[in-house]
């Protein structure tokens, strides 16, 4: 990256609330921010020297949040940069040497409390929002920036760092990352107002049962099949998607490989490429859908051993 930063202007994630409709059942919804997110890496391509699975996990999540947040990636390697350095001195105040992985921030930066900003997507949020609220951080040194959020006056405290964050930068980037989301209807969390009122009305659809080509009791039938499901739930939101469940997938846009999900994709599963299936991610492994025949509407883990996944797609509103 060198000693000059030189990106384009950041452009932050719009989080804001939405005024819901009624559904058929009660549903406590809330939209927070990015939530927390997990992120394994695997294989030698994950490796640094000097730094184990825990801490390039979180250095994952670390760059993952960038990403959701579309901070460019030298925004990336500051972050991390930063984290080296905050848990280097957490551990040298409190002697617990990292045992929790990078961005162990300490109390005093006063970010939130303790439990939140020892979580790496809590505590890479409030930087890269800090980071981005700095005039002019695109061009400055990593030290500069990281020092203009951390108002550290200890002389290149972070830039110290820079090398080691490029490397971790550079073996994570790619790593396959999950929102975890709320993956429940009791307290729904989502990343926009559309996703929030998809994943609303299909919590409150939970119970009624698996009609083949069913779109709900609003057009006369007893309940859904999957795709009449995620139809009638993004329909609420104001976004139209197709029929069947091929056609839906068909549609996209499709979430790249190894990108996080967020609660409020759509993720499908093919038979030899041929797609029969889909349900709605809300979080924490867990998906909303209308599953087969003599079953309802319901919750349940989006992948299991032998299942046939294929990928998920994020509707968004039309042009």
């Amino acid at each position: 990256m060198g000693s000059k930063i030189a990106v384009g202007v950041a452009v932050v994630l719009a989080m804001l609330p939405v005024l819901l409709g009624a559904v058929p059942q009660a549903v406590v919804t809330s939209l927070t921010g990015t939530g927390s997110m997990t992120c394994t890496p695997s294989g030698t391509a994950d490796t640094v020297p000097g730094y184990g699975p825990d801490q390039l996990a979180n250095a994952a999540v670390i760059t993952s949040v960038g990403k959701q947040l579309q901070v460019p990636e030298p925004g990336w390697v500051i972050a991390v940069a930063v984290a080296i350095q905050e848990s280097t001195l957490r551990s040298l105040d409190h002697g617990d040497r990292d045992s929790l992985g990078l961005f162990q921030q300490r109390p005093s930066q006063g970010w939130g409390t303790p439990a939140q900003i020892m979580d790496p997507t809590y505590a890479a949020t409030q930087f890269y929002r800090h980071l981005q609220a700095v005039s002019g951080w695109q061009q400055m040194s990593l030290n500069d920036a990281a020092q203009a959020v951390q108002r550290s006056g200890t002389p290149d405290a972070y830039g110290q760092h820079e090398a080691a964050a490029e490397a971790i930068v550079a073996a994570v980037a790619g790593v396959a990352c999950e929102h975890a989301g709320a993956g429940d209807c009791a307290n729904i969390t989502a990343p926009t107002p559309a996703a929030l009122t998809a994943i609303n009305y299909a919590c409150g659809q939970r119970g009624l049962p698996y009609v083949w080509g069913g779109n709900g009791p609003l057009d006369g039938d007893a309940g859904f099949d999957c795709s009449g499901l995620t139809r009638a739930s993004y329909s609420a939101a104001g976004i139209p998607l197709p029929r069947t469940s091929r056609e839906q997938y068909a549609a996209g846009p499709h979430v790249p490989a190894g990108a996080p999900l967020l609660p409020g994709d759509l993720v499908f599963y093919a038979t030899a490429g041929r797609v029969h299936h889909v349900g709605l991610y809300i979080g924490s492994g867990n998906t909303i859908d209308a599953p087969d025949f003599g079953q309802a509407v319901k919750l349940e883990p989006y992948r299991h051993p032998g299942d046939d996944y294929i990928g998920a797609t994020r509707p968004t509103t039309p042009r």
